[in-house]
């Protein structure tokens, strides 16, 4: 299939591109390489791989792309509630607009499959499962813009959406702010981590898996579109605490603390039901201890803020 990636090189694009192109698939990236990463060279010596240096704001650029494509892939956005809220109109254009754009652009048989985030549930419902059919209450700009476009996206036909838990692990193009990512990140370097709302709970998701779920949709999409769909590890529906304590079985002089002064900016605290997604046959292949495993080795090659989404 012909298949169009926007930030194809970000965090989840580094690791779904390459598995693309190994099942045959022709692909394009287009990306504005905005934080001058370059997780795709090894894709280079593929014949089928295309990349466009370009913004998905430019509307000119994008029409090109979308040009005889199966398959799209938004994947380009801002990702996260603090670059989000350092650049407001930025991430309303990528985030949003971009998305709205694809949208008007693309021919009806051109199909869809959009990454969202399940931060739509905000507050979520303290110890109440959290399924596609809850109310979204978005408390940041980051998920209200993912949110309204997701809401697009599926009205507009022909498309699915998935919403991801906080993904973890490694990728080409490696993010070291995520919650996962960060708390190894300080238990390797710094030994210790303060927490705040320690007792806020969350689900994961590891990378890899995130990438397989969005190749599942391409391949059984017929049965799957036109709906949302939670993507999580069941066994990783945990609070921040909960998370401290698997990381410390992996690095026993790890210590945490949580403060009973400040807050976290990021309020987020749901748990969330992953059972559609289940229902349709996939199934997640790495645990939070593989990724935490993962993580460990990857820190013992890095150590740079420039990996962060900031």
């Amino acid at each position: 299939m012909k298949i169009l990636v926007t930030g194809g090189a970000g965090y989840i694009g580094s690791v779904l591109v390459p598995l693309l192109l190994e099942k045959g698939h022709d692909v394009t990236v287009l990306d504005s390489f905005l934080y001058k990463q370059s997780s795709l060279i090894g894709c280079c010596s593929y014949d089928t791989f295309h990349v466009i240096n370009g913004d998905v704001t430019d509307k000119e650029v994008l029409r090109n792309a979308i040009k005889n494509k199966d398959v799209i892939f938004p994947l380009a956005a801002l990702v996260g509630f603090p670059i989000c809220d350092k650049n407001i109109i930025m991430a309303t254009e990528t985030n949003l607009n971009a998305v709205l754009n694809i949208i008007e652009m693309r021919e009806p048989s051109q199909k869809i499959i959009f990454p969202c985030t399940n931060s739509g549930y905000g507050l979520g419902q303290g110890e109440t499962f959290c399924t596609e059919d809850s109310p979204i209450t978005p408390i940041s700009l980051y998920g209200k813009t993912k949110m309204a476009a997701e809401k697009a996206v599926l009205e507009a036909g022909n498309s699915i959406a998935f919403r991801f838990a906080t993904l973890f692990g490694a990728s080409p193009r490696m993010r070291t702010d995520l919650l996962v990512n960060d708390f190894v990140y300080r238990a390797v370097f710094d030994k210790s981590v303060v927490v705040f709302e320690g007792r806020f709970m969350r689900n994961y998701l590891h990378v890899r898996d995130a990438a397989g779920a969005l190749i599942f949709a391409m391949e059984n999409f017929d049965k799957m579109k036109g709906r949302t769909y939670n993507c999580g590890l069941d066994e990783a529906n945990m609070s921040k605490l909960e998370l401290c304590e698997v990381i410390k079985k992996h690095i026993p002089s790890f210590a945490y603390l949580e403060s009973e002064i400040n807050s976290d900016p990021d309020k987020r605290n749901y748990i969330v039901s992953n059972q559609r997604i289940k229902d349709m046959g996939f199934e997640t292949k790495y645990s939070l201890d593989d990724g935490i495993e993962e993580l460990i080795k990857v820190y013992t090659m890095i150590k740079n803020s420039f990996y962060g989404n900031v």
